[in-house]
């Protein structure tokens, strides 16, 4: 089992910054991806970033691409999201998600909520305009 606990969600301003961190502990997951996805009331839980554990590649929405950097900290084996300019629709639940890198097909992108088997409980964005 691996357990994945949010933090860093808030109140800013559109146009403002917030970072999201999320730990990871349980297992090692060196060989895991590690996505960030979002839920806003009455809409479906919709991919923003995701980072393979081993090499640090990454993947993102097109509607975040040039705002948010997904990285991660081997040593503390958190995985955080930085978010800049944000806007009023980036106000959303945060979930930090993992998946074993076995579990995914080469080549294949992990932009599926469905692809994956760990979840965090969630962090609040709130961006005012």
């Amino acid at each position: 089992q691996v357990q994945l606990v949010e933090s860093g969600g808030g109140l800013v301003q559109a146009g403002g910054s917030l970072r999201l961190s999320c730990s990871a502990s349980g297992r090692t997951i060196s060989s895991y991806f590690l996505g960030w996805f979002r839920q806003s009331p009455g809409k479906e839980r919709e991919f923003v970033a995701a980072i393979r554990w081993s090499g640090g590649s990454t993947d993102y929405a097109d509607f975040v691409k040039g705002r948010f950097t997904i990285s991660r900290d081997n040593a503390k084996n958190t995985v955080y999201l930085q978010m800049n300019s944000l806007k009023p629709e980036d106000t959303a639940v945060y979930y930090c998600a993992a998946v074993e890198g076995s579990r995914i097909s080469a080549g294949r992108r992990v932009e599926s909520r469905w692809q994956y088997d760990y979840w965090g409980q969630g962090t609040q964005v709130t961006i005012s305009s």
